[in-house]
């Protein structure tokens, strides 16, 4: 154990956990060997799409069956990973295609409504470009034998790119698309492009077409639930109108059951899980298997059916020693940079350590300013993401009396000439109050999707940081005037020093160990076409775009490191809190109360069949995906202010850190 005290030694281990777990990750990725994984951009009409595209051995002497396979939302190519892996090693080319304004693709032409602009042609862009390789079969009459896929809004495009391709048809007389596997989602946005269940049934023709609609998804499958706006419940696909339409209305329609209609196959699995859980499951991926072995059953000469055995996981679970190793290096890393004489002056006095609460009256309102504190950011993260009005109403009134109160005890005190203490803290509290409340009251102008915020889904995301900012730093300011100050506390206590040296060094030693950090994924990328990630966490490359984004982004998520950083300081001062209690206490105020409301929102979906917030389907998706980054910022944070004495260093990395892996990871639009 105490060579890891040592910082090189712990570097040279994270950096082999980097490359032993990413070289591992590649040979499944790629079959060890057997099958050629590379990164692919073309240009299309709407602008340029890029994804990995996984060749098999032989591909190019003799075509394949192939499956163009897309992402959702929040994502990009790389979330197909498990079919990717699974179809190509049985013989089939697949691409992982990123969808306009996703990963590596952009959307450069005219664009309509946002929403709409990447994902109605994104795949049957790619099919036309895979149409034309080589190594793509097509049967004597020249029909493309071309499989497409996709998890939620790419199953959206997958179901698109079949109605387009059926127009094509009715012209050309080809069909390029042979069958279609949307992966967690129904027709809810096909039809708002103005179809009807109809339209869309009679589109798929003579294909093989599935779906895998999970029992416990969020978003799809029940119809009645979204319109009423609580989708969040159990869903039973098959006994719908739109199941029932789908497999040719049969009068009992049965999951995992193939019914033959206008000459093609129809199929619905629904295995027992959510939507996310798509991505990591060998359930959904089996029944993908089953689904391609029947579609694909006549070409078993090029590409292997019914072979068992999946793979996939393997590359995960390496791609997460790599991740670990990934966020371990910058601990080292950084401590090592420090040694750069500029880089020195990050380093401040370590904060004496107060003393603890002595009286019951100041322990009690620790404990209850602690977990308010904790609570805070899960109760309202429905309100502050999704403008719940019940919510939003209830904050703006405590806004306004924090407000009233906070005014009335400041006239107080200068009436009788009370402490000055309380007339500082009546004074902050004002001010702040005023500033939640303004900040409440235009949630919508927060939220909006700009030319300059142009991340849909970053936006509320900041929009609740900074509001978990603002609380946390009244609950702060009223703690420090009623107990800490009376120990002699100062800001300095808390990890906060005026020089700007110390500023400028650690804002520097951050960037110049994201530069690193970052380099190595990079040359990971191309040395082996792998990043790290475990499920739906990703540290993935990005595009200059994205490096515009994160400038913008930063000083929002700033305040958020910034203050909660603070706010975890203030409540480990004491000598007890620096191991292991330390760090713990760090994790419970960045996740705490997500853990909670995740715990209590699918508890009771799994139990009872409806969720904790019926109506709560993206923000609670994202609350899985915010639970570990904020807990690799909380040991971040808590090792950084240790070592530092401050609690620039450990803002600066995650800010910088967190922001970058959040841009790079979502829909980005780059042209309005």
């Amino acid at each position: 154990m105490q060579k890891f005290k040592n910082p090189k030694f712990l570097l040279l281990f994270a950096i082999l956990l980097i490359f032993i777990g990413s070289f591992a990750a590649s040979l499944f990725n790629n079959s060890f060997g057997k099958v050629d994984v590379t990164r692919i951009y073309f240009d299309t009409p709407r602008g340029e799409l890029s994804g990995l595209l996984y060749k098999p051995e032989g591909a190019d002497d003799t075509p394949r069956p192939t499956i163009v396979a897309t992402h959702g939302y929040l994502n990009s190519g790389e979330m197909q990973d498990a079919q990717a892996i699974e179809m190509s090693k049985r013989g089939y080319v697949v691409l992982a295609l990123d969808q306009y304004d996703h990963g590596h693709s952009k959307h450069t032409g005219e664009k309509p409504i946002p929403f709409f602009s990447f994902w109605p042609q994104a795949i049957y862009d790619a099919v036309q470009f895979m149409y034309d390789q080589p190594f793509v079969l097509k049967d004597k009459n020249e029909n493309g034998i071309i499989g497409v896929t996709g998890h939620s809004m790419g199953g959206f495009s997958s179901t698109h790119a079949v109605m387009l391709d059926e127009l094509d048809f009715a012209e050309s007389g080809i069909r390029k698309i042979f069958a279609s596997l949307p992966v967690g989602s129904d027709y809810q946005w096909v039809k708002v492009l103005g179809f009807t269940d109809e339209d869309i049934n009679n589109s798929y023709g003579p294909r093989f077409a599935g779906n895998i609609a999970a029992q416990y998804d969020e978003f799809f499958f029940n119809a009645e639930a979204a319109v009423a706006g609580k989708s969040v419940v159990k869903k039973d696909y098959v006994a719908t109108e739109e199941g029932k339409g789908f497999l040719g209305n049969p009068e009992t329609a049965t999951a995992g059951e193939v019914y033959d209609v206008n000459g093609g196959k129809r199929i619905v699995y629904q295995p027992n899980e959510t939507h996310p859980w798509n991505h990591f499951s060998k359930t959904s991926t089996g029944h993908a298997i089953d689904f391609y072995d029947m579609a694909f059953a006549d070409y078993g000469d090029l590409v292997k059916v019914g072979t068992d055995g999946q793979t996939w996981m393997w590359k995960e679970w390496f791609s997460f020693v790599a991740l670990v190793g990934f966020f371990l290096s910058f601990l080292p890393l950084i401590r090592l940079l420090s040694k750069v004489p500029f880089f020195q002056k990050s380093f401040t006095e370590k904060p004496k350590a107060l003393s603890e609460p002595k009286t019951n009256g100041a322990k009690l309102a620790r404990l209850l300013l602690l977990v308010f504190g904790g609570l805070y950011p899960a109760l309202f993260f429905p309100a502050l993401y999704s403008g719940d009005e019940s919510g939003m109403r209830l904050l703006l009134q405590a806004s306004m009396i924090v407000f009233v109160l906070s005014l009335g005890i400041l006239i107080q005190t200068y009436r009788k000439a009370t402490e000055k203490k309380i007339r500082i803290c009546a004074s902050i509290m004002v001010v702040l109050s005023v500033v939640q409340f303004f900040y409440l009251k235009n949630q919508a102008t927060f939220l909006e999707t700009t030319a300059f915020f142009g991340a849909p889904t970053v936006n509320p995301i900041a929009y609740w940081a900074i509001n978990v900012s603002i609380v946390t730093l009244m609950i702060m300011v009223c703690y420090h005037f009623v107990s800490k100050k009376a120990n002699g506390a100062t800001i300095k206590n808390y990890g906060v020093t005026t020089s700007v040296q110390s500023v400028v060094a650690s804002l520097g030693l951050a960037v110049s160990a994201l530069v690193i950090g970052y380099a190595l994924l990079f040359l990971v990328d191309a040395v082996f076409k792998t990043d790290f990630r475990l499920w739906t966490l990703a540290v993935k490359t990005f595009e200059v775009h994205h490096v515009v984004a994160v400038l913008k982004y930063a000083p929002l998520f700033f305040l958020y490191y910034f203050v909660v950083g603070l706010s975890v300081n203030m409540n480990t001062s004491g000598e007890k809190y620096n191991g292991a209690k330390g760090y713990v206490v760090a994790a419970l105020h960045f996740i705490g109360g997500l853990l909670l409301y995740l715990g209590y929102h699918y508890g009771l979906l799994f139990t009872t069949g409806t969720a904790g917030y019926p109506g709560e389907s993206l923000s609670s998706i994202i609350v899985i995906g915010l639970v570990p980054v904020l807990l690799v910022a909380s040991i971040i944070n808590r090792y950084f202010y240790l070592k530092t004495g401050n609690v620039y260093v450990g803002t600066f990395v995650n800010t910088l850190l967190m922001t970058t892996i959040t841009v790079a990871n979502t829909t980005l639009y780059t042209v309005f």
